[in-house]
C-alpha cells in the first residue's frame, strides 16, 4: 500500500464532497488529526476503518487500497453490446453497457459471453400483434432452466426473467431487428440474431 497514493485519495474525494477534516473525522470515528495524517501520506487507515471509509467516499476498497480510481473510456450507448452478469449466490441478473466492476454478495463477478446458438439451441420466435412470441420446449426444472430473456437493439433493452416452475413462453414488443439473448442456468448466455 502506497501510502501517500492512499492520502492523496482520500484528500481529492473529501475536498470534492465539500467535508472538512473534522467533518470526516467524526463520521468515522477518529480524530481530524488522523485524517491529516493519512491525507499528508504519513500512515494509512487502520483495517478495521476501511468499509466504513469506502462508504463515506463512495468507493471500493480496491481503489482505496491502490489509492486510485481508474474511470471507464466512453464507448458509446449501443445496447447491443450489453454485458449480463449473474451472481451464482443469489441469482442477481445485473447488465452494463460500458467496462464495470461488478460484485453481489461480496464476490467479484465475470461478464458472461455469449455463445452464438445453434439451430437446435434457438429459441423460437414468431411475430403475434406487433410483439415477438418467443418458446421453447427447453427444460424448466429447479435445476436447469432459462432464467431470463431478453431482447437488445441499438437503444434499448427489454428483460424478462423466467423461473423454474413457468413454461418458455415469453412476449416482448418488436421494437426492430436485434440480439436475443437468453441465460440457461447450466449452460451459460446465448444469442441469435432476430
Amino acid at each position: 500500500m502506497d501510502s501517500k497514493k492512499i492520502g492523496q485519495l482520500i484528500y481529492n474525494i473529501r475536498i470534492e464532497k465539500g467535508w472538512t477534516q473534522k467533518q470526516l473525522a467524526d463520521e468515522v470515528c477518529i480524530s481530524d488529526k488522523t485524517v491529516s495524517k493519512w491525507e499528508r501520506g504519513a500512515g494509512c487507515p487502520d483495517i478495521s476503518l476501511l468499509s466504513r471509509l469506502c462508504e463515506l467516499l463512495g468507493i471500493e476498497l480496491e481503489a482505496l487500497i491502490s489509492g486510485k480510481i481508474i474511470k471507464n473510456e466512453e464507448t458509446g450507448g449501443n445496447m447491443k453490446n450489453t454485458q449480463f452478469y449473474i451472481c451464482p449466490q443469489c441469482g442477481n441478473i445485473i447488465t452494463v453497457v460500458s467496462n464495470a466492476q461488478v460484485s453481489c454478495c461480496g464476490k467479484k463477478l465475470q461478464s458472461l459471453n455469449a455463445n452464438k446458438a445453434c439451430d437446435e439451441e434457438k429459441l423460437s420466435v414468431e411475430v403475434i400483434d406487433n410483439e415477438y412470441f418467443i418458446s421453447s420446449d427447453h427444460q424448466m426444472t429447479k435445476d436447469h432452466y432459462i432464467t431470463f430473456v431478453a431482447l437488445l437493439t441499438g437503444d434499448s433493452i427489454v428483460l424478462k426473467k423466467q423461473y423454474p416452475e413457468w413454461n418458455l413462453q415469453v412476449r416482448i414488443p418488436q421494437l426492430a431487428h436485434g440480439r436475443l439473448i437468453w441465460h440457461c442456468s447450466n449452460h451459460g448466455l446465448f444469442y441469435q440474431l432476430i
